[in-house]
């Protein structure tokens, strides 16, 4: 494989926002030779997250720590960085021998020497001319502290584990005291990640309880990135919003056959335009009156929250006099071609419980892994996204009913079989940065599936 097709198959898993991003004003992208070059010549020093080196890595001799293993591990247990071969101290870009880099070598170093081991690890070449870099992007590690393992050059037979990181320019090692917070601050991570889910999801929830009329089974879902959107970096403008929403239904209303209509049909061409909300866009239908109640919010830092009314009951809009244009307007176009959806818009069906119909929460779900895609893509979000989602009654403990089609000749009716609880577990799930479409639909498909099976299904 040559420096370009590496360069094209391995940079695609890096960071987008950097600290030479920052520097030179850049919006988020995939980091070139041009913005390396510009920022050596801006004598740009090195920091916690930017370490230039002239010299690729050596492999360790007379029994002394494996260096590459040691800026690795620093630049993970602080908040992650780049390294940068083919640069001098005095910011003289001198290029390396791509020849002689080996990559599979130096992933054998962190393997066996930085503990526990760093999967996100990403190293590729960039190219100006005739001069190549070799770039190596390290996560911030959500495992850190990271050991490195080796021994000294006084005492080569004892085996030694100790904890760098990065201070400002230089590599210093953690004191005990330090080894102890980086703990800490490893089970606070997972817990604050854990606590932004509850806090977005516990917003829904009031302001679905606020805002329902009457009693009603709601779809609540939401999805964070472990890395956030830079604070520094520029959010979606309005127009983006508005452009990633219309993307998602043009998708979803050009597919041939739709099994039901999802959470954003029907918000039609002017509902869906969002409007500013606490450092988010936000698009509702929850003031009308004749269409499905929904809110959809794409927060400024990526995070992605969705809310829709699963148990509402279509009226037939052709008995309000609508022309097939409105109802298309209304649906999208889709709508004529699903025969089976027509019929059950015309049927009125009459439920003990909350009805909880298995094609729209399928639908819905793919609505909403079909937005957290496009965020990931249009603010190219370089972390995981987690998601959770549940069924909530808004009026407080009631009975949710399953609706299925596979029952009943294909009309959605309540299998007998099935449970009709009062609560529904939180799922949860996870999406890869820069998911491609099968991934996504396979995510979709989990969350749906989970949510289902706890009625029977």
């Amino acid at each position: 494989m040559g420096i370009a097709d590496t360069s094209v198959a391995v940079q695609s898993r890096a960071r987008t926002w950097t600290r030479l991003h920052q520097h030179l004003g850049a919006a988020p992208g995939p980091l070139t030779y041009d913005m390396v070059s510009r920022a050596a010549a801006d004598h740009l020093g090195e920091s916690d997250d930017l370490d230039w080196k002239k010299d690729l890595p050596q492999p360790p001799r007379n029994g002394q720590w494996n260096e590459f293993a040691k800026d690795i591990s620093a630049m993970a247990n602080t908040r992650g960085g780049l390294l940068i071969y083919g640069v001098a101290d005095n910011h003289e870009i001198t290029g390396i021998d791509w020849e002689k880099a080996d990559l599979r070598q130096y992933a054998q170093w962190v393997r066996n020497h930085v503990h526990p081991y760093l999967p996100d690890l990403v190293m590729y070449p960039l190219t100006g001319g005739a001069t190549t870099l070799l770039v190596v992007d390290v996560p911030a590690s959500e495992m850190a502290p990271h050991l490195v393992h080796g021994r000294s050059d006084k005492d080569k037979e004892q085996q030694a584990f100790t904890v760098p990181y990065r201070d400002r320019d230089h590599t210093a090692w953690m004191a005990e005291h330090q080894i102890e917070r980086a703990y800490r601050d490893r089970f606070t991570r997972t817990d604050r990640a854990e606590e932004a889910l509850r806090r977005h999801s516990d917003f829904l929830t009031r302001t679905i309880t606020a805002h329902a009329a009457k009693p009603s089974a709601w779809l609540v879902a939401v999805a964070c990135p472990t890395r956030p959107h830079p604070s520094g970096a520029p959010p979606l403008s309005r127009d983006e919003a508005d452009c990633l929403l219309r993307s998602v239904g043009d998708r979803r209303d050009h597919q041939p056959i739709r099994p039901n209509r999802g959470a954003m049909s029907g918000m039609g061409a002017t509902l869906i335009i969002p409007s500013p909300g606490l450092r988010r866009w936000v698009a509702s239908t929850m003031a009308s009156e004749h269409d499905r109640n929904t809110m959809i919010e794409l927060h400024h830092d990526g995070t992605v929250t969705l809310a829709t009314d699963l148990s509402w009951r279509h009226t037939p809009l052709w008995h309000d006099g609508m022309t097939e244009e409105r109802i298309s307007e209304v649906l999208g176009p889709s709508w004529q071609h699903n025969t089976v959806e027509r019929r059950s818009l015309a049927e009125e069906d009459v439920s003990e419980g909350l009805p909880v119909p298995q094609r729209l929460v399928t639908a819905t779900c793919a609505d909403f892994m079909a937005i957290v895609q496009e965020t990931q893509r249009r603010l190219r979000l370089d972390s995981t996204q987690q998601i959770t989602a549940t069924i909530y009654a808004s009026n407080g403990p009631e009975a949710l009913e399953p609706r299925t089609a596979d029952f009943d000749g294909g009309r959605e009716s309540t299998p007998p079989y099935t449970r009709r609880p009062h609560h529904i577990q939180p799922v949860h799930t996870l999406l890869p940065p820069i998911a491609d479409d099968e991934e996504t639909a396979r995510v979709s498909e989990e969350l749906s599936t989970d949510l289902m099976s706890q009625f029977g299904l």
